[in-house]
């Protein structure tokens, strides 16, 4: 079946598929008509992770469609989806004649896939950014397998972490003492028990989700120049996903506690260290809130409030007083996003663009918050 247009096919299914192409976006924002509110912010990044073809059924740039129904192409959830949706929803209602209070802006921004450092970190700070004036946004969130919708309303701190050993070399035939190998093994077993009893919490424990605990995984191990060599200097380094709810500070004494148990010559450095977390209210009475719920109660829609698992462009716009929750409108849907054959059913989306376009005039016609007032 060929990638391009189908006959009969939804023009907004033939403009997702076109997207899924491209790179760049730059929409005109919906103008309200009151501007001394606060705007709704729409944002959504436009880079994706690198693929591995020889493990897609599909060309995972070409967005095919089979004949179920299924879009295959690397950004169909994580998050060239939600990008559409906020158009086509935007598009579908100044089509019919609606304004709103609110301003909506659509931001489409780079680099959140490599920590946004060059994307919405610095756009923040951006004069540009001010000028929005920005109240509330909304973000990318996950994939539900099951009938509800999730909603992101924080997310876990990445704090990645290396970790330096330095003992004494020598010939790999001799028992030396205070090698760099045997303290930084210390390390990586204190790190690795922490985590089997985050995830015994987890898993004991049925009302918690993945993100609200820590997690941490080894990921780079690297020292020594041969195998008859015993190094001087070996490092461990760790990805830690800190929930929001730790006390950060005594966190990092923890990892502290644990380079100094092993001995001398121990340390860590961060390679990344986020400490700006926030909580965006999901109490009934926050007028965001009750906005974005209502329009689920209404259509009969159930939400799931979680903590996001991983970092997403949501925390920069949270640290900078924006509330924001993460929502990518996918029901009976695996969590695909960086996955092989990462895809999405046409039915799932066009499902989204009906919801956007019941959640936007609700959430751009909040009235006058008392900051506003």
């Amino acid at each position: 079946m060929a990638s391009e247009g189908l006959e009969g096919e939804h023009p907004s299914v033939t403009l997702f598929r076109q997207y899924l192409r491209i790179r760049t976006v730059q929409p005109e924002p919906d103008y309200g008509t009151n501007p001394r509110l606060s705007s709704l912010l729409l944002n959504s990044h436009t880079d994706v992770v690198p693929v591995f073809k020889e493990h897609w059924s599909h060309d995972p740039f070409e967005a095919f469609k089979d004949a179920e129904g299924y879009i295959y192409a690397r950004g169909t959830q994580d998050m060239k989806c939600v990008s559409i949706q906020y158009l086509e929803a935007v598009r579908r209602l100044k089509a019919e004649g609606h304004h709103f209070p609110r301003t909506i802006h659509m931001t489409f921004v780079p680099d959140e896939e490599v920590g946004g450092h060059q994307g919405m970190e610095l756009f923040v700070q951006r004069p540009e950014f001010q000028a929005l004036r920005a109240g509330f946004a909304l973000d990318e969130g996950l994939a539900n397998p099951a009938d509800a919708f999730t909603v992101f309303y924080s997310e876990r701190s990445p704090w990645w972490v290396r970790v330096t050993s330095i003992g004494k070399p020598g010939h790999g035939s001799r028992f030396i003492e205070d090698t760099a190998a045997e303290k930084l093994h210390k390390v990586v077993s204190s790190i690795l028990a922490f985590r089997e009893k985050e995830r015994q919490r987890l898993q004991s424990n049925p009302h918690l989700k993945e993100g609200a605990v820590t997690s941490v995984n080894l990921t780079k191990l690297e020292g020594g120049v041969a195998c008859n060599v015993v190094p001087a200097t070996m490092s461990a380094s760790f990805d830690f996903r800190v929930a929001p709810d730790v006390d950060l500070k005594a966190f990092e004494e923890q990892l502290q506690g644990w380079c100094q148990a092993a001995g001398e010559g121990v340390t860590f450095e961060f390679i990344q260290k986020w400490t700006e977390s926030r909580v965006t209210s999901t109490n009934d009475s926050d007028p965001w809130w009750a906005a974005f719920s209502g329009v689920f109660k209404d259509m009969n829609l159930t939400l799931e409030p979680e903590i996001f698992p991983a970092a997403t462009d949501s925390r920069y716009l949270r640290a900078v007083g924006v509330p924001a929750l993460g929502f990518s409108p996918m029901n009976y849907t695996p969590v695909l996003l960086h996955d092989h054959d990462e895809r999405l059913h046409e039915a799932v989306f066009l499902r989204g663009v009906d919801i956007y376009t019941r959640l936007l005039p609700a959430l751009a016609s909040v009235p006058a918050l008392p900051s506003e007032s």
